[in-house]
């Protein structure tokens, strides 16, 4: 046995940003260190994320945790006691084998992950270092990422007010993260003052805190955003562009794409052909989930009519390495949403973070809809150098702990701190 030895689980029902619940999970070593993480959930989930573990029945809505807490601090914690802590992949592949499913759907993905990254926590406390440096994947300095910040929602994180699920501004001109926080907060507040001048509430915001405003079409949304980034003193284009998370998943049905809000039915190539249009007239650097997850045909077609922007796979590539092989192979997109909890432990998503880098892929670390007060998040991105990185908004706390934690850990790094900027977003 030695300090980094693991020796005690526990673990609790919590509840997340949305007020469901979700597993928390603290990892006490020999040595004494320990870590506690709460894990995230998403709204608008893929069908090939892996899957948590709920409860059904009466208890918050059937979306009660207490069968994966009890996984955790039962099957889960048998098979990780007595493990090194520092050795993540281990760890991981133990918790994975205990499972003994590739989605992680009989203890549930929650529960893994609850454990995964508890345990990351605790390695980097022993070690006495910050969760950034101990996750580090290379010698490479520690990397600031260029910030998405949501600024209006709607699809599932807005009641479907409009079909489009996230519009976002990529501070690409903000020469610090710290000025990049700071100009998309006067993005999101000028944003709120054209809509109060067109007699439109900003009181209600979306899940993710962004403005989930009623608006006529999604272009319109577009509109708005462009107000609001002048709004703040700033050029569209230049200082601040535009990233939009179409999540097309959710309005995909019998292979057409619904726009419910504006009652029109789409082709594939329909949609990009009008996404082609925006990418046009308005200064879009990133498209997220512009086709469904599993319409690779449309997804070509997206590729080659929009190339020169990052094209970024969320629900198409799930965190999963055999479907980002995949798009590598057929030469689908060029980026990569990371999301931990849509594969279950922090040795497959950084697996995912390194094979994307690999391919000339850019990687953008994300929160989920559902997400807690935890900062973990943060420092993944720096020691795993994804680059960019998407928590949401910058109003709610579970949203401003992770930009506050990026603050912090610029500050300290002091004249050692490098920031990606705007070479992030240049695709390969």
């Amino acid at each position: 046995m030695t300090d980094t030895t693991i020796s005690e689980i526990t673990a609790w029902e919590a509840l997340d940003s949305r007020g469901k619940p979700t597993v928390g999970c603290a990892v006490r070593l020999d040595g004494g260190a320990h870590g506690e993480a709460t894990v995230p959930s998403g709204a608008s989930t893929g069908a090939h994320e892996a899957r948590e573990l709920r409860d059904g029945g009466t208890r918050y809505g059937g979306n009660g945790v207490r069968t994966a807490v009890g996984n955790v601090t039962g099957p889960l914690a048998d098979a990780v006691r007595g493990l090194d802590a520092t050795d993540q992949q281990t760890v991981d592949r133990a918790l994975r084998d205990a499972d003994g499913t590739a989605d992680l759907g009989r203890l549930g993905a929650n529960a893994v992950l609850a454990v995964s990254v508890a345990t990351a926590i605790a390695a980097a406390a022993a070690r006495g270092l910050p969760l950034h440096r101990a996750v580090a994947t290379s010698d490479a300095p520690p990397l600031l990422p260029l910030p998405m910040v949501n600024i209006i929602s709607g699809g599932a994180h807005a009641g479907r007010a409009i079909d489009v699920q996230d519009f976002l501004a990529v501070p690409l001109g903000a020469r610090s993260f710290a000025e990049a926080v700071e100009w998309c907060s006067r993005v999101r507040a000028g944003t709120a003052d054209v809509l109060t001048d067109r007699g439109v509430p900003t009181a209600l915001v979306a899940d993710e805190g962004g403005l989930a405003a009623t608006l006529p079409t999604n272009r319109a949304a577009l509109d708005l955003l462009v107000d609001g980034i002048g709004r703040a003193g700033l050029r569209p284009g230049d200082d601040v562009g535009i990233a939009i998370d179409i999540a097309a998943t959710q309005f995909h049905h019998d292979g057409r794409y619904r726009l419910a809000a504006e009652r029109r039915d789409l082709t594939a190539e329909e949609l990009v052909g009008e996404l082609a249009q925006w990418c046009g007239a308005y200064p879009i650097v990133s498209i997220e989930d512009a086709l469904a997850e599993d319409d690779w045909t449309g997804w070509r077609h997206a590729t080659d009519r929009l190339s020169g922007r990052q094209l970024l796979g969320d629900d198409l590539f799930v965190t999963d390495l055999a479907r980002l092989e995949r798009g590598i192979t057929e030469q689908i997109g060029n980026a990569v949403l990371v999301k931990p909890n849509q594969t279950g432990t922090l040795h497959d998503a950084r697996s995912v973070v390194t094979r994307a880098h690999e391919a000339g892929y850019a990687t953008v670390l994300s929160a989920r809809s559902g997400e807690t007060e935890d900062n973990w998040l943060a420092d993944l991105a720096v020691g795993w150098r994804t680059a960019q990185i998407k928590v949401g908004s910058t109003t709610r706390s579970e949203r401003t702990a992770k930009w506050n934690r990026l603050l912090r850990i610029e500050a300290e790094l002091g004249d050692r701190a490098e920031y990606a900027g705007r070479a992030a977003m240049t695709p390969t």
